[in-house]
């Protein structure tokens, strides 16, 4: 068993994707180990391995669906194929994984729209037959056959394969019904006199149907057409994210010359110039060369950002003034665009909670329809005006026909795929759709003060001792790593200060740090490391300082104090107009904190923050999370998605608040590239407005077929005389689905 080869985790019979790991049907053939999704598909593979195993027609060529693409089917994500198709659970047609850049061409679409045409060329001499009152059945059934048998062959081969898989979709009812219509047509053409009175009109003629039938067959065509145009504008945001990216590059030569190369060409390590006006193509630094680079696409900042060497630049933004040349660092599949299209693509084919209900309806949906329509077929015929079979017989296929699993399966795919990439537009990254159901009900917000609250990038705000003084302790502070040090070394250049070198480099991690520079020994960090007398002579000060929020560090040189560097974090500018916003919304903001509780308290003054958590570390912070939800809490926790990442993940909802180049974009459900504040707003709108747009796709849904199903049984003829006709029925059932998709669609406009 060891030596057979595991197949690709794709059942060879229905196409459906199979964990490998979890599959209990298995058959080996030909040195290989197949997997099943069930007995019944392993049972026809066993019965004839070669028909199942034998190489299909070629796809047509596409060029713009980049080779080795996956086709999925957006209402069942769980479908795979390496190849356009149809999804052997719904029928429906399967699209690309991640869309192409360029719209591709889709083969089914062309094929839909080219037998509508030609149907419906067919049926309008038909109807016209059929409304004139002339006897010309054979014409009818020349002309009735070519429009059914042969524009309608998709809806009967998928209808036939949901029969053999045992998986009743939409197209089953299509083939139902326009395949009775048909049928019963042309046997009474060939054979009337098999019918019985009850079938006859006043006449005595055998009713026809070839028009119903090649008019139901052309609507279904129109509404495919349509349905596949509008599904494509889905989409749109993805494309237009893919569309940023430039198509070539310009590398440096080793001899100083220059190359424009296509962008799969580029690896990291080339050096790239890129000019004024020019797209950045790769995600890299900058090393000669200054600019101002508008990062719009990623941050939504209208201001461009100044670049200088050093600076790290992302693909997709665009270089406004400046030249300058850049290190290509992250290439093709690596960049950050590519990663956050990757997000989108996955997030729109990920499946929210509210979805359960449409599955368990869809499942037996149509089941029931074929019961409603056999239960009509008989209550017309016992009980119906002459003639009462015929009567029974349309109505039956009214009913067959009006019918639409599709709509309610739609309703939430559609507006997932909408909502995700509206906001990624917007700089909101969600990872799946539950994270955007988990927003609407969100009643808490917790936030982490630093880099949340705050800038993120602590800076000095004054200095007591003399600029000697402040050399010194930045000539220490610039061998270490600790974001309060870099803030000591930014204000001693600010000031012109050149820092010495330094030797004897010792770091005692909470504490401090110290070195020898210029023969005199600097120490810099808390009091305990300083020393008492430093301690003691800045004491008052440094009480008045943490009080206001500011963090304190201390300077001594050669164990005598030297200085005390205050140095705090700014409040973000939107801070305090973000949280009013969000407490008019009813929700409980708390603010989490590593930082000393003075800090985080002075903090919470400025921001009317009443609830802190101060003085906790990683795992501590998950905790203080899961106590809110004990309390019955639906939490959502912001912060960096770094030392915040347990409480993140304990959270109900995890916002990670990005930073560029550098987010981290599996840190959370939810990413806010700009990493601001009012990202949460526009999450929690998002959130809202996508969790408003399935209830209104699916209480449409419902309400269509808790409507359309009856009325196309005749229960509303006793009363009123009313009866659906099967045209009729056809076009309502393919404005269903249009009507669920164009609804979803208006969230590409949805205010956030």
């Amino acid at each position: 068993m060891s030596s057979v080869e595991v197949n690709p985790a794709r059942d060879p019979v229905c196409g459906m994707s199979v964990d490998p790991a979890t599959a209990r049907h298995r058959a080996e053939h030909g040195g290989r180990s197949y997997v099943f999704c069930g007995a019944r598909c392993r049972e026809r593979f066993l019965a004839d391995p070669a028909r199942f195993l034998a190489p299909g027609p070629a796809a047509p060529a596409n060029p713009a669906v980049p080779a080795g693409t996956l086709w999925t089917c957006p209402m069942h994500p769980e479908i795979a194929q390496d190849s356009p198709g149809a999804c052997p659970i719904c029928g429906m047609a399967l699209e690309p994984a991640v869309p192409a850049a360029d719209a591709p061409a889709n083969p089914e679409l062309q094929d839909m729209t080219r037998r509508f045409w030609v149907t419906l060329v067919l049926a309008v001499p038909l109807v016209v037959l059929a409304m004139s009152g002339a006897h010309v059945a054979w014409a009818e059934a020349a002309l009735g056959s070519a429009a059914v048998l042969w524009g309608g062959a998709p809806f009967f081969r998928r209808g036939w394969e949901s029969l053999l898989r045992r998986r009743l979709n939409m197209f089953t009812l299509i083939a139902l019904g326009t395949g009775i219509a048909y049928l019963y047509s042309l046997v009474a053409v060939l054979a009337p006199g098999i019918f019985p009175a009850a079938f006859r009109d006043m006449h005595g003629a055998v009713p026809l149907y070839f028009e119903a039938a090649a008019v139901i067959v052309t609507l279904v065509l129109l509404g495919q057409v349509l349905e596949l145009r509008a599904r494509a504008a889905t989409g749109g945001a993805v494309r237009a994210l893919l569309d940023l990216a430039p198509k070539r590059a310009r590398r440096l030569l080793a001899d100083g010359g220059e190359e424009e190369v296509p962008l799969d060409r580029v690896v990291p390590g080339d050096r790239l110039r890129v000019r004024p006006g020019e797209t950045v193509p790769v995600d890299g630094v900058v090393v000669d060369g200054a600019s101002a680079v508008d990062e719009a696409m990623l941050t939504g900042e209208a201001m461009p950002v100044e670049k200088r060497p050093g600076d790290p630049v992302t693909g997709a933004t665009v270089n406004t003034t400046g030249s300058f040349v850049m290190r290509a660092e992250r290439v093709g599949a690596d960049t950050l665009l590519a990663r956050i299209v990757r997000l989108v693509a996955e997030a729109q084919r990920s499946r929210a909670p509210i979805q359960r209900l449409a599955d368990v309806v869809a499942a037996r949906f149509v089941p029931a329809v074929a019961a409603v329509a056999v239960l009509s077929f008989v209550a017309w015929a016992l009980w119906g005006p002459p003639p009462a079979l015929g009567y029974a017989l349309v109505n039956a296929i009214a009913v067959l026909i009006v019918a639409c699993p599709c709509a309610l399966g739609l309703a939430t795919p559609m507006s997932i795929m909408v909502g995700t990439g509206r906001g990624a537009q917007s700089g909101i990254l969600v990872r799946n759709a539950e994270a955007l159901e988990r927003l609407d009900r969100v009643d808490t917000l917790v936030v982490d003060k630093t880099g949340t609250l705050t800038e993120g990038r602590p800076r000095l705000v004054a200095f007591t001792g003399d600029d000697a003084a402040l050399r010194l302790a930045a000539a220490v502070e610039r061998l270490s790593e600790h974001p309060l040090a870099a803030a000591i070394v930014e204000a001693a250049e600010a000031r012109g200060l050149t820092p010495a070198a330094a030797s004897g480099f010792r770091a005692e991690p909470g504490q401090g740090v110290e070195a020898e520079v210029e023969g005199r020994r600097v120490a810099v960090g808390n009091a305990r490391f300083v020393g008492a007398a430093a301690a003691a002579a800045f004491a008052e000060e440094a009480e008045r300082r943490r009080q206001n929020g500011e963090g304190v560090v201390l300077v001594a040189i050669d164990g005598e104090p030297a200085g005390l560097a205050a140095i705090a974090d700014p409040i973000r500018a939107d801070a305090a107009e973000v949280l009013h916003a969000l407490r008019r919304d009813n929700i409980r903001i708390v603010m989490l904190t590593g930082d000393s509780r003075a800090t985080a308290e002075a903090v919470g003054r400025r921001l009317g923050i009443d609830e802190i958590v101060a003085e906790v570390l990683p795992d501590a912070k998950a905790a203080a999370v899961e106590r809110l939800q004990r309390e019955g809490r639906v939490v959502a926790m912001a912060g960096d998605g770094i030392n915040d990442a347990p409480a993140l993940a304990r959270a109900d909802i995890g916002i990670a608040m990005g930073g560029g180049a550098d987010i981290a974009l599996e840190a959370a459900p939810v990413t806010l590239i700009k990493g601001d504040l009012a990202g949460i707003l526009r999450a929690r709108r998002l959130g809202r407005a996508t969790l408003a747009n399935i209830r209104q796709n699916l209480f449409f849904a419902f309400v269509f077929n808790a409507l359309a199903v009856p009325v196309a049984a005749g229960v509303l003829y006793p009363w009123t005389g009313i009866l659906l006709d099967p045209m009729l029925a056809s076009a309502a059932m393919s404005a269903s689905s249009l009507l669920v998709v164009g609804n979803a669609l208006r969230l590409r406009r949805a205010a956030l």
